[in-house]
């Protein structure tokens, strides 16, 4: 299937490793231009040799909105105006709802709300004017159901959401489709930090997640770029849960 994304220029934020990692990779794949950014250069670029030369690598902290409102234009003058924006601010850290302290809240609430709102900020004008744009949040599935372990997520992930919707409506005249997919347990190194093991994580999901098993960061990719095509123009403010029948939710 041409998802027609051959040559738009993608900026995936969180990409050095993890689902970022695996996005960037299937929108190579398909053809796109793709920006890699974290906070690690040297991640960077073992994540650019793996990719490969659609890949350039840069260095971008989610909680810095400064060196955020200044990376899109870096993008621009490196491979061309940002079509494509992926969404991947981080995972705050574990704990109940008066686990953290107002740093940790605060951190939470720059990565993960005011990041998506500064980048938004730079590449919609552009988006409007070239009338085509995808915007994707990495987002959880604990905007469904909020986990007991996940507070700094289950209220951060909430409010993002509820900008992302409305930038949604005043955008999809414009040609710019806005949507979130609301991740279960895929494979990764902060799956496995919170198991302890990776081991431990999968022997988990045999027994609790329909599917019997976790998700790869190449399936997440998978979904992402189809939001990102052509074919997905009318699809458009939601939330999509990816978590192998995870959710017991029927909304």
């Amino acid at each position: 299937m041409d998802l027609g994304i051959e040559g738009r220029v993608a900026l995936v934020m969180g990409s050095s490793r993890g689902l970022g990692r695996g996005i960037a990779a299937v929108l190579a794949r398909e053809g796109a231009r793709v920006a890699i950014a974290s906070r690690s250069l040297g991640r960077l670029e073992e994540a650019a040799a793996e990719i490969g030369a659609a890949a350039t690598p840069f260095v971008a902290d989610a909680s810095d909105m400064e060196r955020l409102a200044e990376l899109p234009g870096e993008v621009a003058a490196a491979l061309g105006p940002v079509d494509i924006l992926v969404v991947n601010t981080g995972g705050p850290p574990f704990g109940g709802a008066l686990a953290h302290g107002l740093d940790e809240w605060e951190l939470a609430y720059r990565s993960l709300v005011l990041a998506p709102r500064v980048l938004a900020e730079a590449v919609v004008p552009g988006m409007r004017e070239r009338g085509w744009g995808r915007i994707v949040n990495v987002g959880s599935n604990t905007t469904r159901e909020p986990n007991p372990a996940l507070n700094l997520s289950n209220a951060h992930r909430m409010a993002a959401v509820g900008f992302l919707k409305t930038l949604a409506g005043e955008v999809a005249g414009d040609g710019i489709t806005v949507n979130t997919v609301a991740t279960g347990r895929f494979a990764t190194e902060r799956l496995a930090d919170a198991g302890g093991s990776l081991e431990g994580a999968e022997a988990a999901a045999r027994t609790e997640v329909p599917a019997g098993r976790l998700g790869t960061a190449e399936e997440y990719g998978d979904l992402v770029a189809f939001l990102c095509s052509d074919r997905a123009a009318y699809l458009t403010g939601t939330v999509i849960p990816l978590d192998g029948g995870l959710l017991k939710s029927a909304f």
